[in-house]
């Protein structure tokens, strides 16, 4: 079996014509758009020049991959333990409830680890697998063009990475990191968690004797030592605004 392959064509814009790339001389401008350009333009929203592609090809292609406005996307917060994130997400889901355009679905810590993950301990292994579920759960979510809203502590990168990863590839992605520092949350801590752990009655505990890997490139940081909630939930509707998601 012998294999047909296919040169790369370019587009002369001032000819208005295209050819293969090799037969261009060095000095002729040019522009190039591949198949996944073409459909990056599409899933943000953009134009596709007349010249790129058919107008039948385009169309189908936007069947497949929607403008932000009708893609489904995940808000995913992440931070210490009483950093605010579940009061976030809570008054997100809210929001997004009112605005009534997609399904949503709220993933706290705690719901999820009564109903998809009860059978797990809080060993280091067993939490990673919970926020592995979570992710799991919001990229389905994503993918039927809903929105997931996720507040789980999530304390390593790499974990985070692989969600966003497997998200953007059906829909939007709104990493938020919670960044309010850890004296603040030892302040609001109710139940005493933090205590316990610098007590050495409690083991693993995020913050004090487990790694928070901060987030390196997040799309939002948020500490709420001085922003109220309603201010917090505002700044990302704000954000996922400007990005023609809503």
């Amino acid at each position: 079996m012998e294999t047909i392959t296919f040169e790369e064509m370019v587009y002369l814009p001032f000819e208005d014509e295209y050819k293969i790339a090799s037969q261009v001389p060095e000095n002729m401008d040019t522009i190039s758009f591949s198949g996944t350009d073409i459909q990056k333009r599409i899933r943000s929203g953009k134009k596709v020049p007349d010249w790129a592609s058919f107008p039948d090809v385009i169309q189908e292609l936007q069947k497949s991959y929607p403008p932000p406005s009708k893609q489904g996307f995940t808000i995913f917060c992440t931070g210490l333990s009483g950093a605010g994130k579940s009061t976030i997400a809570n008054l997100l889901y809210s929001k997004f409830l009112e605005i009534g355009t997609r399904p949503v679905t709220l993933l706290d810590g705690d719901i999820v680890r009564r109903n998809l993950s009860s059978e797990l301990n809080f060993s280091k292994e067993h939490r990673d697998i919970n926020v592995q579920r979570i992710g799991f759960v919001a990229s389905e979510i994503t993918k039927n063009r809903g929105i997931a809203i996720c507040a789980p502590i999530a304390p390593y990168e790499k974990t985070r990475a692989r969600i966003r990863e497997s998200i953007e590839a059906y829909g939007g992605f709104f990493e938020v990191h919670v960044c309010t520092p850890i004296s603040e949350c030892e302040k609001r801590d109710r139940k005493g968690m933090y205590a316990k752990a610098r007590a050495g009655l409690l083991k693993g505990f995020t913050g004090v004797d487990d790694p928070y890997e901060d987030p390196s490139n997040p799309e939002l940081k948020i500490n709420t030592t001085d922003l109220t909630p309603d201010e917090a939930a505002q700044e990302v509707l704000l954000y996922i605004s400007r990005k023609g998601y809503i």
